[in-house]
C-alpha cells in the first residue's frame, strides 16, 4: 500500500511575531488619540473631546514606559535608546561625506532611516509630557490669565514639534517602504514579517491587548457620563 502524504498545518502561522498585540493596540490608540487631538486643537465645540484624547495620549504615555520595562526585549525602552543614540554619530559620518575631501562610501545608508526612525519615536515619546502638561495648565488656567497665555503657547509648540515628528515618521517609514519594495507598516497591523525562523516576541499577549482597550474605552465612557451631568 503507498503511504499517505504528510500532514501539515491546517492554518500555520505566517512568518515571524515581531511584534505583539499589546504594542500594536498601543500604536492604534496613541495614533488615534494624537490625531483627534490635533484636529479639535482649534474647536470651542470640540473642547472636551480635545482634553479627553490628551489625557489618552497621557495614559498611553504611561503605559508605553511600564511596558518599555517589563516588556518583551523589542518593546523594551532600552532597545529603542540604543537605537536612536547612534543617531548623532550617523549624521556625523553624512557631515564629514559632505567636507572637502570626503567619501560618501563611508556612509551606511541603510543604517540611517532605522537610526532616524528610532530617533524619531523617541523624540514624539519625550514631547508627550510637556504636551500634555501644557495643555493640563491651559485647561485648569494655572497662573490666571498671563500663565494660561504662557500655557497655550506651550502647548500650540509641542503641538506642532508632535506633528512634525508624525509626518518625519511616517515620511521615513514610506520611504523605507518604497526603497526595499515592502509594506513596514504592515507588521504594525498582523505583528508578522515574512520569513522563516522564531518569533522575536514569546507571546502575542492578546489578553493584554484587550485589557488596554477596554481601560481606553472604560475611561471615555465615564468621562462621557460626566459631561452629561
Amino acid at each position: 500500500m503507498a503511504s499517505a502524504p504528510p500532514q501539515t498545518p491546517s492554518n500555520p502561522a505566517p512568518g515571524r511575531l515581531v511584534i505583539d498585540a499589546p504594542m500594536r493596540m498601543f500604536h492604534a490608540l496613541f495614533a488615534l488619540s494624537f490625531c483627534g487631538a490635533y484636529i479639535t486643537a482649534d474647536s470651542e465645540h470640540w473642547r472636551l473631546v480635545h482634553v479627553v484624547l490628551g489625557y489618552t495620549l497621557a495614559g498611553m504615555l504611561a503605559f508605553r514606559l511600564v511596558y518599555g520595562l517589563v516588556g518583551p526585549r523589542p518593546a523594551r525602552l532600552s532597545t529603542l535608546w540604543r537605537k536612536s543614540s547612534g543617531t548623532w554619530a550617523w549624521l556625523q559620518t553624512v557631515k564629514a561625506a559632505l567636507s572637502k575631501g570626503g567619501s560618501w562610501q563611508t556612509v551606511a545608508w541603510r543604517q540611517g532611516p532605522i537610526l532616524l526612525m528610532a530617533a524619531s519615536l523617541t523624540s514624539l515619546l519625550l514631547v508627550v509630557l510637556p504636551l500634555t502638561l501644557s495643555g493640563y495648565g491651559t485647561f485648569h488656567e494655572w497662573g490666571g490669565d498671563v500663565g494660561v497665555e504662557v500655557f497655550e503657547a506651550l502647548h500650540e509648540f509641542f503641538g506642532n514639534t508632535a506633528l512634525a515628528l508624525v509626518l518625519a515618521h511616517l515620511a521615513l517609514l514610506a520611504g523605507q517602504s518604497f526603497w526595499r519594495k515592502k509594506n513596514l507598516a504592515l507588521p504594525m497591523l498582523t505583528g508578522r514579517i515574512e520569513g522563516k525562523g522564531p518569533d522575536l516576541v514569546p507571546s502575542n499577549r492578546a489578553w493584554l491587548a484587550a485589557g488596554l482597550l477596554l481601560s481606553v474605552g472604560v475611561y471615555w465612557a465615564w468621562e462621557f457620563f460626566l459631561s452629561l451631568a
